[in-house]
C-alpha cells in the first residue's frame, strides 16, 4: 500500500498548495461563467491591449475540468521535485522557479506570437487565446528530466513515462490528440526549463523572489487598473487617447464555453495549454 493521502501532501506542500489554488480558480471561474476571453492570454489582449496581467491569470486558470485533472495529475507527480533537496532542487527550489517558469513562459508564447505576426504574416496568432498551466508542467518536465533522469512520470494513476523522454512525448502526444493543445505554449516551458537545467536563468533565492513577486504584483495591479478591469481610487492612471481614431468593437460571448469566440472583424481562438 502507499502513503496515505495526508503523508503525500505534507511531503508535497508547494505542489498541493498549487493544485489547490488552481482548482479553486477553476471552480470560481464554472461558478461565475467566466470564458477563455476574460483570462486567457492573446497577443491583441496582451500586447496591444496592455492587459499584462493576463500572464499571470492565463497560467492559473482552467475551463475545462478534464484539462483542469490532466495538469495537477501531471503537477502531483512533478512533487516528487520538492524531496530532492540532496541534489539541489527542494521546496524553496521549486517556488523560486516555479515563478520563473509562469513569466517568463508566458512571455516566451508572446515571443512567438510576434515573431509569428510580424514576421510571418500569421494573423492567426493576434487572437488565439491560451490557458492553462501546462506551460509551468512542461517546464518541470524538462528539470526533473535533466537533473533526475532516472525519475518516471505517473499520469493518473496508470501512465508512467520515463522522465527522460516526458516533455516531447507529451508534446507530441498532446498536439496529437488535442487539437486544441497549444504546442507553442507547451513548447515555451520546455525552452525554460532547460535554459533553467542547465543554469542559463540561475541565482533564484529568497530575495530575488520576493522582489520579483513584488514586480509582479504591481505589474498586475497597474496594468488591470490601466486596462479599466479593475477600479482602485487611490491609484490614477491618465488614459491618452486620440478622439479622432476609429474605434475597434470587440464582440464576445461572456460564458466562454465554447472553443471559439466572434470578433470583429476577425475570429478569436482558444487553446489550451
Amino acid at each position: 500500500m502507499g502513503k496515505p493521502l495526508i503523508y503525500e501532501i505534507l511531503e508535497k506542500p508547494a505542489s498541493s498548495s498549487l493544485i489547490g489554488i488552481c482548482s479553486l480558480i477553476w471552480w470560481f471561474i464554472q461558478k461565475r461563467g467566466i470564458g477563455y476571453a476574460d483570462v486567457g492570454l492573446s497577443y491583441e489582449a496582451a500586447v496591444e491591449g496592455g492587459q499584462y496581467w493576463r500572464i499571470v491569470t492565463s497560467a492559473f486558470s482552467h475551463i475545462s475540468v478534464v484539462h483542469l485533472v490532466f495538469n495537477m495529475s501531471a503537477l502531483w507527480s512533478l512533487g516528487v521535485v520538492e524531496q530532492l533537496e540532496h541534489i539541489g532542487l527542494g521546496v524553496e527550489y521549486y517556488l523560486h522557479y516555479t515563478l520563473v517558469l509562469v513569466v517568463l513562459s508566458g512571455l516566451l508564447v508572446l515571443g512567438f506570437y510576434h515573431l509569428m505576426i510580424q514576421r510571418f504574416k500569421v494573423e492567426y496568432f493576434r487572437r488565439v487565446t491560451a490557458v492553462g498551466y501546462s506551460c509551468v508542467v512542461f517546464g518541470w518536465m524538462t528539470i526533473l528530466a535533466a537533473k533526475q533522469p532516472s525519475s518516471k512520470l505517473n499520469i493518473f494513476g496508470v501512465l508512467s513515462l520515463p522522465i527522460s523522454f516526458a516533455p516531447f512525448e507529451s508534446l507530441i502526444f498532446t498536439s496529437i490528440m488535442v487539437p486544441q493543445a497549444s504546442f507553442i505554449g507547451h513548447l515555451s516551458g520546455i525552452i525554460v526549463g532547460y535554459s533553467i537545467a542547465w543554469g542559463l536563468i540561475h541565482g533564484m533565492n529568497n530575495y530575488w523572489a520576493i522582489t520579483m513577486l513584488g514586480w509582479i504584483a504591481l505589474v498586475f495591479v497597474l496594468s488591470l487598473k490601466r486596462t479599466g478591469s479593475l477600479e482602485l481610487g487611490f491609484i490614477e492612471i491618465e488614459q491618452v487617447t486620440d478622439p479622432s481614431l476609429p474605434s475597434v468593437g470587440v464582440v464576445a460571448s461572456r460564458n466562454g464555453r465554447t472553443l471559439q469566440m466572434d470578433v470583429l472583424p476577425g475570429r478569436r481562438v482558444a487553446e489550451i495549454v
